[in-house]
């Protein structure tokens, strides 16, 4: 495997068990050195860590949704390194994403401190050269089924966006692109090249 690949093995656990959301938070904070999901029917998902150049593209990608919202105050930005506990019944860690002020005010303290349960309303997902499509793609279908209003899950490898909107088919575009944050992020652009 070369410095800058990413994987994700998945472990069925029904033949021992059903991993409740409850037993992962509490396998996460045991295992604070794996980056860790779980999909909705309770499969775990260990990912690899991530290479330089695919560390650094979502470093940027970060960077740019932060700098927009310094600027708006509109939200809260999250990295890649933070786990979503989804209403559709997953747990799992886009690369970037922005859940909107009053939505994230609404949360306890005690629901911001742990896997927060809400779905971002904006997100990316950077697909790195190993990663297949088909599991990104239903990953993604998974946070529009969950709330998820504007999603771009940006496929390097095969020079395309996919853009997710809630109520609407998928939009492909090719690279290079603008994307424009619509009404989830007003005024946001991104050109992705």
């Amino acid at each position: 495997m070369s410095a800058d690949t990413t994987m994700t093995t998945v472990l069925n656990l029904e033949p021992i068990t059903i991993l409740t959301r409850e037993q992962f938070f509490k396998l996460c904070q045991a295992n604070p050195d794996l980056q860790l999901e779980r999909s909705p029917n309770g499969d775990l998902i260990i990912v690899t860590p991530i290479g330089g150049v695919s560390g650094n593209q979502e470093a940027n990608l970060i960077s740019d949704v932060t700098i927009w919202n310094r600027q708006t105050r509109r939200g809260v930005v999250f990295s890649s390194q933070t786990v979503f506990s989804l209403p559709g019944g997953g747990d799992r860690s886009p690369d970037v994403a922005w859940v909107e002020s009053h939505r994230w005010q609404a949360l306890s303290q005690e629901e911001r401190e742990g896997f927060p349960p809400i779905c971002p309303d904006f997100l990316i997902e950077l697909r790195s050269r190993t990663d297949k499509l088909k599991p990104l793609q239903n990953k993604m279908l998974e946070y529009l089924a969950s709330g998820l209003r504007l999603g771009w899950l940006i496929n390097v490898k095969d020079r395309q966006v996919e853009i997710y909107r809630m109520g609407q088919e998928v939009e492909v575009v090719g690279m290079p692109v603008v994307l424009l944050g619509e009404d989830v992020l007003p005024g946001f652009s991104l050109e992705v090249s």
